[in-house]
C-alpha cells in the first residue's frame, strides 16, 4: 500500500497542474512550480495580470525558466510507465502490485489480483476466481456463438435460394428476350415479304394503267384527227352549189 502511495505522490509531481498530464517541455515560475510551457502561455493569453494558477502568486513579467532536469525525469517516468504496462500485459500481473491477476471482479468485468480484492475499490464488490469466470464467460461466449451460427446458417440459406431464384429469374428473362427477338425477327421477315409483294402489285397495276392511258389517248387521238377531217370536207360541201351539194349529200350524212 505504501509503494501504491508513493506511485501515486510521483504521478502527481510529474503531473501538469493545468493539462492533467505528464508535462511536456516544463518551465519553472519565480514561485517554484511547474508547468507545461504551452499550457502556462494559453493561461496567461488575454489576461492583465501575471500569477500563478496554483499559489496565485503574481510576478512584474513572464520569467519561464525551462526545468530540464524535470524534463529527464518526466522521460524516465513516462519509459517505466511503458515498460510496467508491457511486462504486467505479458506477465499478466497486476500493474499496480505486481500480484497474478487470479481473481475477476464482476461489477468492473475486470481481471484483479488478491490485494485488489482487499482494497476500497472492489471491497464490496463481487469477486469469483478467474477460472470461475472463464468458464461463466465461455458459457455466454458458447451460447451467443450458437446462436450467431444458426442466423449465419439461415442467411447462408436465404443467400442460396435467392441466387437460386435470381438465375431462375435471369433464364426466364433471357428466354423471353430471345423468343421477343426471333417473333420480331420472324415478323419484319414477313412484313418486308408483305412490302415487296404489294409493291409488285401496284407496279404492275401503275404500268397496265399507263398503258391504257396511253392506248386510250392514242385512240382519242385519232378519232379527233378523224372527226376533224370530215369536218373540213363538210365544211367544204356547204360551200358547194346547191345542185352540186345535193349530189351527194346522202353518203355525207352516212358518214
Amino acid at each position: 500500500m505504501a509503494a501504491a502511495n508513493a506511485a501515486k505522490t510521483l504521478q502527481d509531481e510529474l503531473t501538469c497542474p493545468i493539462c492533467v498530464e505528464y508535462f511536456k517541455d516544463p518551465v519553472l515560475l519565480d514561485c517554484a512550480h511547474n508547468f507545461c510551457k504551452a499550457c502556462i502561455i494559453q493561461c496567461w493569453e488575454g489576461s492583465q495580470t501575471i500569477s500563478c494558477p496554483r499559489c496565485r502568486e503574481t510576478f512584474p513579467q513572464r520569467n519561464l525558466k525551462p526545468n530540464r532536469q524535470l524534463t529527464n525525469i518526466v522521460e524516465a517516468a513516462r519509459e517505466l510507465r511503458f515498460q510496467s504496462v508491457r511486462e504486467a500485459e505479458t506477465e499478466r500481473l497486476c500493474e499496480k502490485h505486481r500480484e497474478p491477476l487470479k481473481l475477476f471482479c464482476k461489477d468492473d468485468q475486470i481481471p484483479i489480483c488478491v490485494v485488489c480484492d482487499k482494497s476500497k475499490e472492489h471491497r464490496n464488490h463481487t469477486v469469483i476466481p478467474v477460472e470461475e469466470a472463464t468458464e461463466e464467460f465461455k458459457e455466454k461466449i458458447q451460447a451467443h456463438l450458437k446462436t450467431l451460427r444458426e442466423k449465419r446458417e439461415t442467411l447462408l440459406e436465404c443467400k442460396v435460394s435467392r441466387e437460386k431464384r435470381s438465375q431462375e429469374n435471369l433464364r426466364t428473362i433471357q428466354t423471353e428476350r430471345h423468343k421477343t427477338v426471333s417473333e420480331f425477327l420472324q415478323l419484319r421477315q414477313f412484313l418486308e415479304e408483305q412490302e415487296q409483294l404489294l409493291l409488285a402489285k401496284l407496279e404492275k397495276l401503275e404500268k397496265e394503267m399507263v398503258k391504257i392511258q396511253t392506248e386510250n389517248i392514242t385512240k382519242l387521238s385519232a378519232e379527233s384527227s378523224h372527226l376533224s377531217e370530215l369536218i373540213s370536207e363538210v365544211e367544204g360541201k356547204c360551200q358547194k352549189p346547191d345542185s352540186e351539194f345535193l349530189q351527194d349529200v346522202r353518203s355525207t350524212l352516212c358518214r
